[in-house]
């Protein structure tokens, strides 16, 4: 069951862009974001000298996509002065400890190798962090706890703004109660001609094109440059592989909007909320009419 969450973001220096500490309500966590070119600062932050774990960030470059490391340390803010020379990819910092004595090297290890996996499996992130930690044996209770931990830890990294640790697909439960069943993120939508097919859904990135969807390797003038230049960036990065005379995707992506995947798919400008259909060939924008009227 879904329930609301506090959180509470204080700006050391009263601007979204400096430091920030993150707590919600009746975690025993905590969250330090910091730029990188504020790390000297994190030496005033006894917070940061604790156990706890941290992700090195850098935003989507044209080159490279969106990167992260992820490293766990006794001493973050230690460790940290060493990882500022070895890594020089990344522009932020995020780092959990816990707000008392109730992190021990054992389940900041634990936590190093979940979240690994985790954002591997995710894979919206390119993960610079080498293989995936053997995770540290914890007794049954602990690694509830650290499970526990982890959940509040992904929303604090989704309200920072980086969804490294969600899955681009939706996956709806199939007991789900009536108004989650209206959400539309719930519908699975289709777009098809003589040369291509596709599948996806809506979600809060945009629109998900779903692993194997075809991608035309050819583009009408009318097709947007944002959506030539995407499908380029894909080409390179092996997003999509060669098949025949277009490609195949290898992994679920969210492009912007509906009207951008249905444009990677037909190679033409089209309208997403017309083009992409439900199997009984209603139209997202007649379910995004329908659902609105429903509220």
């Amino acid at each position: 069951m879904n329930f609301g969450r506090k959180v509470t973001v204080y700006l050391a220096d009263g601007v979204p862009s400096g430091i920030r500490h993150v707590e919600i309500a009746n975690w025993s966590g905590q969250a330090i974001a910091c730029p990188r070119s504020r790390l000297n600062e994190l030496k005033e932050w006894s917070e940061t000298e604790r156990p706890g774990v941290y992700f090195l960030l850098e935003k989507q470059t044209a080159k490279t996509g969106d990167r992260a490391y992820i490293g766990e340390s006794e001493n973050v803010v230690k460790r940290l002065s060493q990882q500022e020379r070895d890594q020089d990819f990344w522009n932020e910092v995020i780092i959990f400890t816990s707000k008392g004595e109730n992190l021990t090297r054992a389940h900041v290890k634990y936590l190093e190798s979940r979240l690994t996996a985790i954002s591997r499996a995710a894979d919206r992130y390119r993960i610079e962090s080498g293989n995936t930690p053997t995770e540290s044996v914890l007794p049954r209770a602990d690694r509830d706890v650290m499970e526990e931990y982890i959940h509040n830890l992904r929303i604090v990294m989704g309200t920072l703004g980086h969804r490294v640790l969600e899955p681009v697909k939706v996956v709806a439960s199939p007991k789900r109660p009536e108004s989650e069943a209206r959400k539309l993120a719930n519908f699975t939508f289709s777009f098809s001609s003589s040369t291509v097919k596709a599948t996806g859904q809506q979600s809060d990135d945009g629109f998900v094109l779903f692993e194997g969807s075809d991608i035309s390797g050819k583009n009408n003038p009318s097709m947007p440059k944002k959506a030539v230049a995407m499908r380029e960036k894909w080409i390179d990065d092996g997003t999509v592989k060669s098949d025949g005379e277009n490609y195949k995707l290898t992994k679920d992506i969210a492009p912007s909007s509906s009207s951008y995947a249905a444009a990677l798919i037909s190679g033409n400008s089209k309208s997403g909320p017309t083009s992409w259909l439900t199997e009984e060939g209603v139209s997202l924008k007649k379910i995004e009419e329908r659902l609105l009227d429903e509220t």
